[in-house]
C-alpha cells in the first residue's frame, strides 16, 4: 500500500528552500574566510571560542557544546594540539576523562581571528537585515532550535 505523500504549501516550500540553502552556503563561506585569514576552519574557530569563553572543558563536554561527535572533536583537538593551540591532559576530577584547554597561542589566534569573522558575519548576514527582521529571524528559528536541541547544549545559553 502506498503511503500518502506529505506536501508543502508554497509558503512552506519557499521557507524550507531558503533555510536549507542558507544552511548549505553559509558554512562554506565562513570556512573560506577563516581559513584565508586565520588558518582555521569554522569548526576549529567554534571549538577554540568555546574554550576561550568556558575555560578548560572535558573533551565530551566540548564535543557537546560544539555539536560534534566525540570522535570528531577528538580528531580536531589532536590537530589543534599539533599546531600548539590547545593542550590535552587527564582530568583531576575524573581519571577517565580528558580536559582540553587553550594555550596562550590558541587564545591569541582566536582573539585575532574574531574581528575578521565578525566582519564576515555582518557582510554575509546581519547587514542585510533590519532590526525587525533580525528579531523575526530569531523568533522564527527558536522553536526549530528547541526541537533540534531540547537539552540546550548548543548555541546561546539560556538563563
Amino acid at each position: 500500500m502506498a503511503e500518502k505523500l506529505t506536501r508543502m504549501t508554497a509558503e512552506q516550500s519557499r521557507a524550507w528552500i531558503s533555510l536549507i540553502t542558507t544552511a548549505e552556503l553559509l558554512p562554506a563561506a565562513l570556512d573560506a574566510q577563516l581559513q584565508r585569514d586565520a588558518q582555521l576552519t569554522h569548526y576549529e574557530y567554534m571549538l577554540l571560542g568555546t574554550l576561550l569563553r568556558g575555560g578548560p572543558l572535558r573533551l565530551s563536554d566540548l564535543a557537546a557544546a560544539t555539536n560534534a561527535t566525540l570522535p570528531r572533536a577528538s580528531k580536531v583537538v589532536s590537530r589543534l594540539r599539533e599546531r600548539g593551540l590547545v593542550e590535552r591532559e587527564g582530568s583531576a576530577a575524573d581519571r577517565r576523562s580528558v580536559e582540553v584547554r587553550l594555550t596562550p597561542e590558541g587564545r591569541r589566534r582566536t582573539v585575532l581571528a574574531t574581528p575578521g569573522h565578525f566582519d564576515t558575519v555582518h557582510h554575509l548576514v546581519l547587514d542585510h537585515l533590519s532590526p525587525a527582521q533580525l528579531n523575526a529571524l530569531s523568533d522564527a528559528l527558536a522553536p526549530i532550535i528547541a526541537g533540534l536541541d531540547p537539552q540546550h547544549r548548543f548555541g546561546p545559553q539560556r538563563h
